[in-house]
């Protein structure tokens, strides 16, 4: 590790102005960027630690219905906090990596930093949830913009996600066992307004919804209703773990055992 400044603020308005600073970058549960600084893969000169701001930790009823978390909560807290009002994504959380990982890795930071393989950002696109910053509210369908990307600004600091609940919901991963990010990763969440199905761990540009097997579930919610259906290899990942074709595979698969889980 080489040398550079930590900052603890202990307001979100504190933080975005140490964050005004150049080359200073947030820091939450630091599950991505520490090893990524080990790496000399990126040297921030300046740390500025979410970890003690109370107005981002914690579980709370929404104010807009559902349930609102803080961005800095962990995945452990999640996966405790809300397994009574969203079970599937309490048990989404649960399945992140390893207890380690999960008593550290926040919300907030699976988010912002969007990993193609990683879980929170399909719960929170498949939720249609609202993720909320220092600046405005941004809904999940505009927040995730491709690989690593999001729709963040320089400087902006989510603060806390709101998710609405489904009548019912359920995740399915096929993890990469070392990694424990998912091979690919499905969620299916049913609302009195429709279907939404998301997919991680498949496309080259992250996480995406499937419209096809949306469509198909809002005129028959079963399992039946999506066993003909199949994503086009083209785009997907192809490594050493699965070929685009194995993915694409995989998203069918599930998916049927997501919807017959609900």
């Amino acid at each position: 590790m080489y040398d550079f400044e930590l900052v603890k603020p202990s307001s979100v308005a504190d933080a975005a102005a140490a964050l005004g600073d150049e080359d200073a970058q947030a820091l939450s549960g630091g599950q991505t960027l520490i090893p990524t600084m080990k790496q000399r893969l990126a040297m921030p000169s300046k740390l500025v630690s979410l970890a003690g701001i109370e107005e981002m930790q914690g579980v709370a009823v929404s104010a807009v219905g559902g349930i609102r978390i803080g961005a800095a909560t962990t995945h452990a807290t999640v996966a405790k906090e809300v397994a009574g009002s969203y079970p599937a994504l309490a048990a989404l959380a649960d399945g992140i990596g390893d207890p380690a990982v999960r008593n550290r890795g926040t919300i907030g930071g699976s988010l912002a930093n969007n990993d193609p393989s990683a879980c929170y950002p399909c719960g929170t696109l498949a939720s249609g949830a609202t993720i909320n910053t220092n600046k405005r509210a941004i809904a999940a369908d505009d927040f995730f913009v491709g690989l690593f990307e999001t729709a963040l600004e320089e400087g902006e600091i989510i603060t806390s996600v709101d998710f609405p609940t489904p009548s019912a919901a359920n995740y399915q991963k096929f993890d990469q066992p070392a990694s424990r990010f998912a091979l690919v990763g499905v969620m299916v969440a049913k609302f009195d307004d429709g279907v939404r199905v998301a997919v991680t761990g498949a496309s080259e540009s992250g996480v995406f919804r499937w419209s096809e097997a949306e469509a198909a579930l809002n005129g028959n919610f079963s399992a039946d209703a999506v066993a003909g259906l199949s994503v086009s290899a083209d785009g997907l990942i192809s490594d050493m773990h699965g070929s685009a074709d194995y993915r694409a595979h995989l998203v069918g698969v599930l998916t049927m055992r997501a919807v017959a889980a609900c």
